[in-house]
């Protein structure tokens, strides 16, 4: 593998969307902040560098920068969105407030005679999130692209191979979004296109028997992608040195635990279930707010763990599944935090295990179950539907309680159920049960039950995704099913709000 794409973090929620965009086409990116030095650069020697975006606005003093003299060591450099106005700032434009913002997709006028827009139409659908802009280029910069309210969408110098757009390549709303990064990386940056995932777990296997040694490592296995792609390649790196624990928290799907210890414990792993679904809910008991909800199961989640490895005799290690989109939504350093997740923000401060071993922790999803099939797990594994590690308590709105739990998995097996004979279904779907209630009719008598709420999505990196238009007659059947087949739900509702500005989950 040759050729290092170096993506330089300024906290936009993209940073990772961008990296996993690079490494689809075949180039190996990396993730530094993006106040790394120039001399770490040149040491890193990449082929090109990317600035992301970012929450932050230049017209403020405490607006995170990056070393001025990137600009000048011969590295092409992409900016995108407020990475394109930093670089317009720092070498002599002016950046000032729009007024109004440009939010969504709009049409962009771009210029295919640069190099960064060949073989682009003249006109195109792109994605817009700012408020600030560039009004001034620096000495030696063009202006390459224009919106209806952006007079500089799109800026290059292309002596020093500098390039900017104001708007996002990265996501699927942009419609050339990826031969634009394709033409960055391949016509700007010159790179060999040799990066394959095949690499990437020979790295993480080299890496886990380095810091691993002869010493055994416990895994939490909820048996869901993330967790199982480890257990594979953890068994692949280390064989005989790994402990699987599934610890049931109660939250699960409908007979998903039995399903779970019946997949796992004759597979020729250590496997241990721990049935604690009374002491988790009683650590939510009267707690409302999501945040503390995550926090609580995370910790809660961990103290199980400790006082199993205790049972264990010692055990140095703990791995986990964690993911690409659990640590950008998490938050931590230029990041807005969205959400915590078990596996990162629940984290107690001392863990009584030496290191945690997180091998997927660089990938998204769809990189995750395509090494899954290289790691030749069950397809019905690969293909699982992806379950939050806190599962179904941020599926219910509000206090967790056992009755709430057993509402919603009946509904959400229903909701699954009927989208099974979909032959083309959605990349997630799942029911909410909501905290609020309304009237209805059942028999002759009034009723004032839950609402229900059922979310299906299409996406491609589960970073950004778009509502699933299921058939009305397909809804009108889940909701004829749920409110007949569970007396405690009033009415169904359906969710068809895109992400941003909703994430996937409710809480």
């Amino acid at each position: 593998m040759s050729g290092l794409v170096l993506v330089l973090d300024f906290g936009g929620q993209y940073k990772e969307l961008i990296a996993r965009s690079v490494r689809s086409l075949s180039v190996y990116s990396e993730i530094r902040n993006g106040n790394i030095s120039a001399d770490e650069v040149k040491r890193l020697s990449p082929i090109g560098i990317i600035l992301t975006g970012g929450p932050n606005s230049l017209r403020l003093p405490d607006s995170p920068m990056c070393d001025p003299a990137i600009f000048s060591l011969g590295i092409p450099v992409l900016g995108i969105c407020y990475g394109m106005q930093l670089m317009c700032h720092m070498l002599g434009g002016t950046v000032q407030s729009g007024g109004r913002g440009e939010y969504g997709t709009v049409c962009a006028a771009l210029d295919n005679g640069s190099a960064l827009f060949g073989g682009i139409p003249a006109e195109s659908a792109v994605l817009m999130s700012h408020s600030d802009r560039v009004s001034k280029l620096p000495d030696g910069f063009i202006n390459t692209g224009s919106t209806a309210d952006c007079p500089v969408a799109a800026c290059e110098n292309t002596r020093d191979r500098l390039y900017g757009v104001q708007f996002h390549p990265e996501t699927g709303h942009t419609a050339h979004g990826r031969a634009i990064l394709k033409n960055f990386l391949y016509d700007v940056c010159g790179a060999a296109g040799d990066y394959k995932l095949s690499g990437y777990i020979n790295t993480q296997i080299e890496r886990i028997r380095q810091k691993v040694g002869g010493n055994e490592v416990l895994l939490a296995l909820s048996g869901g992608v993330d967790s199982s792609v480890c257990a594979a390649l953890l068994s692949k790196a280390i064989p005989g040195q790994l402990t699987c624990i599934f610890v049931d928290h109660g939250f699960m799907r409908q007979n998903e635990g039995d399903e779970i210890e019946n997949a796992f414990s004759r597979g020729g792993l250590r496997f241990i279930r721990v049935n604690a679904g009374e002491r988790f809910i009683g650590k939510l008991k009267g707690v409302t707010e999501p945040e503390q909800k995550r926090k609580l199961i995370g910790a809660e989640f961990i103290r199980v763990f400790e006082e199993e490895a205790g049972k264990l005799g010692e055990i140095p290690f703990l791995a986990q599944g964690t993911i690409y989109p659990d640590i950008v939504e998490s938050g931590g350093g230029h990041n807005a935090t969205i959400k915590s997740h078990h596996n990162v923000g629940g984290l107690p401060e001392v863990l009584k295990f030496a290191e945690l071993i997180e091998p997927l922790s660089g990938l998204f999803k769809d990189e995750v179950r395509a090494l899954g099939k290289k790691l030749k797990l069950p397809a019905a594994i690969v293909n699982r539907q992806p379950f939050p590690g806190p599962g179904l308590a941020i599926r219910v709105i509000g206090e967790v309680t056992a009755d709430k739990l057993e509402v919603l998995r009946k509904a959400d097996a229903i909701f699954r159920e009927e989208l099974s004979g979909m032959r083309r279904k959605p990349d997630q779907y799942f029911a909410v049960l909501t905290d609020t209630r309304a009237v209805g009719v059942k028999g002759d008598g009034r009723t004032y039950d839950p609402v229900i709420a059922v979310r299906a999505v299409t996406t491609d990196d589960f970073m950004t995704c778009e509502y699933a238009p299921l058939p009305h007659d397909l809804l009108k059947r889940v909701s004829s099913r749920i409110t007949s087949e569970i007396a405690a739900v009033s009415r169904v509702v359906y969710d068809i709000t895109s992400k941003p500005p909703a994430t996937v989950e409710w809480e």
